[in-house]
């Protein structure tokens, strides 16, 4: 009688971890810009104390950024989409590459080329959006 009392009454199913909507490149893009700001700033003070504060939060950023990216490739992007962009694990795996070296560098360029890699996911995520 009590497992009948508190069985579930609705049964629910998503394609995805969620109802659609909560996947968005933004979310690593907005990451990476704070990679790369904080490289600029990094660069642009010599004091060791907030050049390790930085690095800590260069850090904890460019991994919010893959795992965001990460999300993307594992949960949101499906076969269909893979079979029309062909190039796509290769450019998630790139995207991740360059997050690791803008991770590892005090080099704002390596922030800037995990960004433009964003940006094509994030072009074609969009794309995926409109079919």
């Amino acid at each position: 009688m009590l497992s009948r009392l508190f069985a579930p009454k609705v049964k629910v199913s998503a394609h995805c971890d969620l109802p659609c909507g909560v996947y968005d490149p933004a979310q690593a893009r907005i990451e990476a810009e704070s990679v790369k700001a904080v490289q600029e700033k990094y660069q642009a003070n010599e004091d060791p104390h907030f050049r390790a504060r930085a690095t800590v939060i260069k850090e904890q950023r460019a991994e919010l950024a893959k795992h965001h990216v990460s999300v993307l490739w594992s949960d949101y992007f499906k076969a269909p989409h893979f079979e029309k962009y062909p190039e796509l694990n290769q450019l998630v795996n790139d995207t991740l590459k360059a997050l690791s070296a803008a991770k590892a560098s005090t080099d704002p360029k390596t922030g800037e080329k995990a960004l433009e890699l964003i940006a094509e996911i994030d072009r074609i995520f969009w794309e995926t959006k409109k079919a």
